[in-house]
């Protein structure tokens, strides 16, 4: 498995093995793309944020979905990590990998350990993908195998 370039992930764009809608060059990174955020749910509030700042009290667990529709092909997964200027200021999350074939939004989970109100922006970066070339197509891609999330806007916390 090989992570993808800036150079590779333009390329991979043009020839539409991937897809991120919508598609802003100052995310991307030299080994990624950052991702936004397009709406933030806080589950113990019955909160969901679409527009202005979000604020996250001290030890609350909330999600976040991107604004970013992503479509990856057969041979392309990628891995999903928070920008650690998050981290640095207690937020605290576990992301997981995106399967190769999945489209949609992505629904990230994350903790404000911190001990203060955190505010999270509408339209700032959150999370960073590093996207991956497999080195042989999978059997089955991730809409044949489970797909439970396949085509998803928004926040989605599961079944």
């Amino acid at each position: 498995m090989s992570i993808l370039s800036d150079a590779d992930i333009t390329a991979k764009l043009l020839s539409k093995e991937i897809r991120i809608d919508p598609f802003f060059e100052k995310n991307l990174t030299p080994n990624g793309y950052d991702l936004t955020i397009a709406e933030v749910a806080i589950p113990k509030n019955s909160d969901k944020i679409t527009e202005g700042t979000a604020e996250v009290s001290e030890l609350t667990w909330f999600a976040v979905s991107t604004r970013e529709y992503v479509k990856l092909r057969a041979k392309v997964t990628a891995q999903l990590w928070i920008r650690t200027s998050y981290a640095r200021r207690g937020i605290m999350s576990s992301f997981g990998k995106i399967d190769a074939g999945f489209e949609g939004t992505l629904t990230l989970s994350a903790f404000n350990a911190s001990a203060e109100v955190f505010e999270l922006t509408i339209g700032e970066t959150f999370a960073q993908m590093v996207l991956e070339e497999m080195s042989s197509e999978p059997k089955a891609l991730y809409d044949e195998r489970s797909g439970h999330y396949q085509g998803q806007r928004g926040v989605n916390l599961g079944r």
